[in-house]
């Protein structure tokens, strides 16, 4: 585990409609999506923390008291011990440490990056802002004024459907020692 002082809250609900299963079980090189994105937490923060009602996961997590980020995000603030929290959804499969760190450091209410609203870094002191009730997380983070970090779009790629993943999975091993690019 990193020694940043930040939590990092994996998001892994959501109805994956059009994926046609739970993308957190979805296997990208070896690991599901869920655990891919648990390791990155772990590689960024000192605490980690799933919220969502999927059975199955190699991790604990706690339940969402509602639907859709806004009230996952939530729980996952009253849970977490340290004041910044990193919130990184199942579906983004290349983020990058890296990357998360940065928005943690731009980090003074809430942050985000271009291509937002997730990831995000906000703190835990923002939870009010999350129980009011807003329908969307665009709309919580804007209340927030959250600083915007650039990122790499490559980073921000994310898995909607199957056909997305076999195009990571295709970009990953076209760029992997050894082979052909």
């Amino acid at each position: 585990m990193a020694s940043h002082g930040l939590s990092g809250l994996l998001l892994v609900g959501g109805a994956s409609r059009r994926f046609g299963s739970p993308k957190a079980f979805a296997r990208l090189d070896g690991e599901t999506l869920a655990e891919r994105a648990w390791r990155l937490l772990g590689e960024a923060c000192d605490e980690r923390l799933a919220v969502g009602r999927l059975a199955g996961l190699p991790f604990p997590s706690l339940a969402d008291e509602g639907t859709g980020p806004v009230a996952a995000i939530a729980a996952g603030l009253r849970a977490a011990r340290n004041e910044r929290v990193l919130v990184v959804p199942v579906d983004m499969p290349l983020l990058t440490a890296d990357a998360l760190l940065g928005l943690a450091r731009a980090c003074r209410q809430a942050a985000v990056c271009q291509a937002g609203p997730l990831p995000c870094a906000v703190l835990r002191s923002a939870l009010p802002a999350f129980e009011r009730g807003e329908p969307t997380l665009r709309r919580v983070l804007a209340g927030l004024d959250a600083a915007v970090l650039w990122l790499d779009p490559d980073l921000l790629v994310n898995v909607n459907e199957p056909a997305d993943l076999e195009r990571v999975a295709a970009a990953q091993a076209s760029v992997r020692p050894g082979r052909a690019g």
